[in-house]
């Protein structure tokens, strides 16, 4: 097992990715505490139990910093300092062109998307430092380097965390700690299967693998960068995404050109 020993902290635990990345830690030998601002998190730290692990979960607003420190210390009280730390958690529900942007809802995407990476990563550091070793996975999207239509705080916070993930690796990686994003592509969680059949086949259609991809495929590449076997990948930002960015580009471009020719 790769995990054997450590515990993991997976913020955005109740479903989708960060769930499937709860279980597979848990799977790799990790007790693993989860957190989410839905109470069903109390599920996942269920599921974790029944592998056979540790797990204390904590319904927490990462965008507030002392919810997360009282929600951090709550993981520590249950299952001791905290090795790994997968920030997961994030919204993607704010759609509108940048012109008709609410304040409001900019302010919301970055509070949680960023600000909330940045609070947890602030209340674990230390003591990975003075362990001497920690692993931090900040989960990105392709929409970091490529931009999104309609949802400019979303593709912004996302970035941003590309930022945060390469500083801690510049100021961090003499203490033994590695810090990486995983940029995913469309992935068939809940909320991707729940869209309309036209946006989703449009996705699928615009990505060479020519399907969905699934939580657990992103939670292996975590799963791995979690671990001793990736001491020396560090301040990498690695898509999972069937090759999906490859095409970002030309598909906005079509994109842009029918609605012009509609508008015409």
């Amino acid at each position: 097992m790769l995990l054997q020993g450590k515990v993991a902290l997976v913020t955005g635990a109740a479903r989708g990715i960060g769930r499937a990345t709860a279980l597979l830690l848990a799977e790799e030998g990790a007790d693993v505490g989860v957190i989410d601002l839905r109470p069903e998190i109390d599920e996942t730290a269920g599921a974790v139990a029944r592998i056979g692990r540790r797990s204390a979960a904590a319904v927490c607003d990462v965008s507030d910093g002392e919810q997360v420190r009282r929600a951090v210390e709550t993981i520590r009280q249950a299952l001791g300092a905290i090795d790994v730390l997968v920030n997961n958690a994030g919204i993607v529900n704010n759609i509108a062109p940048l012109a008709r942007m609410r304040q409001q809802a900019w302010d919301r995407e970055l509070a949680v998307n960023l600000s909330g990476a940045f609070h947890l990563v602030q209340e674990v550091i230390g003591g990975m430092v003075e362990r001497q070793w920690g692993r931090i996975i900040n989960v990105s999207s392709v929409a970091a380097t490529g931009g999104l239509h309609n949802q400019v705080g979303y593709a912004a916070s996302k970035a941003g965390l590309l930022g945060l993930t390469q500083t801690v690796t510049l100021e961090h990686a003499r203490d033994g700690i590695t810090c990486n994003a995983v940029l995913p592509g469309l992935i068939g969680t809940d909320l991707v299967q729940a869209m309309p059949a036209e946006i989703r086949d449009g996705a699928v259609a615009a990505t060479p693998a020519r399907r969905l991809g699934e939580p657990r495929e992103v939670a292996q590449l975590i799963a791995f960068l979690a671990s001793d076997r990736a001491a020396f990948i560090n301040g990498a930002l690695i898509p999972v995404d069937g090759g999906m960015r490859l095409n970002v580009s030309s598909l906005a471009s079509r994109r842009e050109a029918r609605e012009t020719r509609k508008q015409g």
